[in-house]
């Protein structure tokens, strides 16, 4: 098991590489997004260099709103074309898998309409993907992507996706944690996980572990037993990175007694 921590992309990516260096961790969650680390703002060949020199490896994360399933079509058009941009930046860098969010915020279109305009997204990069070199997976999102049954809307149709499960985002809106349904149902297609805490309800808050109500050694437990042993991204969001190497070591420690 690797873990990794997600570049602030308000901030310069090598900085960040930097940083995640400096504190011991494993690989960069490589987020490609404005205002520090758009695709258009960074250079991959420089990238690519400082994580060599770092020996990090890196997973690909790009924008969670970029409109994938807009009924306005040259926005979700548009936000094709700048995936595209992310795959061609990923390949550079050496990243072989980029997450994806589903988008579900249409209002007062039916569950269908996101469902068919995430697919024909999807279905337009895969081409490209491919020619990368780089795969696809798909993060579950509280709301209208967080079930099994709702995530089988996209993970069934195209065998080619990944899953990345997030076990925080598996907490919100739900009245039980899915994380479990889903590895029961789609461990064999588990490329990432993204780890962190929170109290339930709708509030995504980033905490560290322990320091919410999940049931964090439980859930580390449930993964190991999938047969999972990738990436897990501590995402801890605080000024003081003093919670994340502290929710680093926990993890550790969690895992090598699971």
């Amino acid at each position: 098991m690797l873990i990794g921590a997600m570049n602030h992309p308000a901030r310069p990516v090598v900085e960040e590489i930097e940083w995640i260096a400096r504190i011991g961790l494993d690989f960069v969650d490589l987020t490609i997004e404005p205002p520090a680390a758009a695709v258009w703002a960074i250079d991959p060949n420089e990238i690519h260099d400082a994580l060599a020199r770092h020996q990090l490896g890196a997973v690909g994360h790009t924008a969670y709103y970029l409109p994938l399933a807009s009924p306005f079509e040259s926005l979700r058009r548009a936000a094709v074309e700048e995936l595209k941009r992310c795959l061609e930046a990923f390949a550079k860098i050496g990243v072989r898998w980029m997450n994806l969010h589903p988008d579900g915020r249409a209002p007062m279109h039916p569950n269908n309409f996101h469902v068919d305009k995430n697919l024909q997204s999807l279905r337009e990069l895969l081409p490209v993907a491919n020619d990368y070199g780089v795969g696809l997976m798909v993060e579950n999102l509280p709301g209208k992507f967080n079930s099994v049954e709702q995530l089988a809307q996209i993970l069934d149709p195209l065998p080619e996706i990944g899953l990345h499960i997030d076990i925080g985002h598996c907490n919100l809106m739900v009245e039980e944690n899915t994380a479990e349904k889903l590895l029961a149902a789609y461990a064999s297609r588990l490329k990432h996980v993204h780890l962190h805490d929170n109290k339930g309800g709708s509030a995504d808050l980033h905490l560290p572990l322990g320091a919410g109500t999940i049931d964090i050694a439980h859930y580390i437990h449930s993964l190991k037993q999938s047969g999972y042993n990738g990436t897990v991204t501590l995402e801890v969001f605080c000024d003081d990175d003093t919670y994340l190497k502290h929710s680093r070591d926990l993890l550790r420690k969690m895992w090598d007694t699971a």
